[in-house]
C-alpha cells in the first residue's frame, strides 16, 4: 500500500509518500515548508497568516513529494489527511485539498487525528516497532498538548492524564518570549540551557506528586515570571539568562519524567513511547532513558527520531496505513475537520 499524507494543522506544510510491505514503512519522500520564520516577527502564530501560507503552499508540496518519490498520482493507493486537532482555518486547508484530490483521483481517503499521529511515528523506525508490545505507554507532548495515553491495542486510545492549563511546549514558548529569547522558545531555552546550572533559579514542579497522572505548566510559568520580575536575576549577562534556562527546563521536564514512570508502573506496560514537538529535547529523551532503565527494567522505551517528532506528513501517512487496515476508508464527502478533536 502507497499512502500519500497530507498534514497542515498549524504551521507547517506538509506532504509525505509512504510504502507499507508486511508491515514495515519505507519513506519514498517528505516535504516541510516551516512558517517559523515568518510568525516570528509575531512571537506566535497568527492562525490567518497561517491558512493563508498552506493555501499557497499546499500543492507544489504535494507535487514536490510526488516528484521526490518518483511517480505520480496513478500509483497512490489512498490519501490520508489531518482533520484535528489544530487550527480550524489551517485544517480546512488540507481537508478541502485532500478531498478534491479523492475525488478527481478516485482514491480512497481517510481522516486522521493529528496526535494519534504523532504516537505512531514511533512505529515508522523499523528497529522500535518490532520491540513495541501492547500496553503501551505514550506520552504526547507539544506546544498545544501534553497528554499520558494508554493504548491496549492499535488505534484504541485511553487519556490517563492530560494538562489542565497549559501544555509544556506552550510554557516553554511563553517563558522564551518573557526572557526576550524569540520564537519558537523551546529549541532556543534547550540550546542555551546547556551551558547553564540546573539548580540556579528555584522553581515548582506543579503537581509532581498528586495521586493522578494530569499536569500543570501555568504555575510554573507563573513562578518564571515572577523570579523575571522580581529584579534578582540579571537578564542581560548570557550566563544568567542560561542559568534561568536551564532551571526551567529542568523543572519542566521532571514533572514529565516523573508522570510518565508512575503511569507507566501502574499499568504494568510493556512499551513507553514518547512522542510530539518537544520529544526532540534531548534532556527529556535521555532523562526518560536513564529512569526507565533503573525502575522499569523490562519495559522498552522508543524514541523517533527529532524529525518525526516535529509536524510532519510522515507520521499522517503511516497512521493512515492503520486505518486503512483496521478501520477503512471514509467517503470524502462525509470528511469533516474537528480543531478540538479529542483522543479516545
Amino acid at each position: 500500500m502507497i499512502i500519500l499524507g497530507i498534514e497542515t494543522s498549524c504551521d507547517e506544510t506538509a506532504a509525505a509518500i509512504v510504502q507499507n510491505k508486511s508491515e514495515r514503512f519505507e519513506i519514498l519522500s517528505s516535504v516541510v515548508s516551516s512558517q517559523v520564520d515568518i510568525h516570528a516577527k509575531t512571537g506566535g502564530i497568527v492562525p490567518e497568516v497561517a491558512a493563508r501560507e498552506h493555501i499557497k503552499n499546499i500543492l507544489p508540496i504535494i507535487d514536490q513529494a510526488l516528484k521526490k518519490a518518483s511517480m505520480d498520482y496513478h500509483k497512490i493507493d489512498a490519501i490520508a489527511v489531518t482533520a484535528g486537532p489544530g487550527l480550524i482555518t489551517s485544517l480546512l486547508v488540507g481537508a478541502e485539498t485532500a478531498k478534491v484530490l479523492s475525488y478527481t483521483w478516485n482514491k480512497p481517503l481517510t481522516a486522521i487525528n493529528h496526535l494519534a499521529a504523532h504516537i505512531y511515528a514511533n512505529f515508522i523506525s523499523a528497529s522500535w516497532r518490532t520491540k513495541i508490545q501492547f500496553p503501551l505507554l505514550a506520552l504526547v507532548v507539544s506546544g498545544g498538548h501534553t497528554e499520558l495515553v494508554l493504548m491496549k491495542k492499535h488505534l484504541d486510545y485511553q487519556v490517563i492524564g492530560q494538562t489542565r492549563d497549559d501544555a509544556a511546549g506552550e510554557a516553554f514558548d511563553k517563558v522564551a518570549k518573557l526572557l526576550n529569547l524569540g520564537y519558537p522558545g523551546g529549541p532556543i531555552i534547550s540550546k542555551l540551557a546547556k551551558d547553564g546550572d540546573r539548580k540556579a533559579v528555584d522553581l515548582p514542579r506543579p503537581m509532581i506528586k498528586e495521586n493522578n497522572f494530569d499536569f500543570s505548566f501555568a504555575g510554573l510559568k507563573t513562578a518564571a515570571l515572577y523570579k523575571i520580575q522580581s529584579g534578582k536575576y540579571n537578564l542581560k549577562d548570557k550566563k544568567t539568562i542560561a542559568d534561568f534556562c536551564a532551571s526551567f527546563e529542568q523543572a519542566a521536564i521532571d514533572v514529565l519524567v516523573e508522570k510518565t514512570i508512575k503511569a507507566a508502573k501502574k499499568y504494568n506496560v510493556k512499551s513507553v513511547l514518547l512522542s510530539g514537538g518537544v520529544a526532540a529535547n534531548e534532556l527529556l529523551r535521555e532523562s526518560l532513558k536513564t529512569k526507565i532503565k533503573k525502575e522499569l527494567p523490562f519495559s522498552h522505551l522508543s524514541l523517533p527520531t527529532p524529525k518525526l517528532c516535529t509536524d510532519n506528513a510522515t507520521m499522517i501517512a503511516a497512521i493512515g496505513y492503520y486505518y486503512a487496515v483496521k478501520k477503512g476508508f471514509t467517503p470524502w464527502q462525509k470528511i469533516e475537520v474537528d480543531p478540538i478533536w479529542q483522543l479516545g
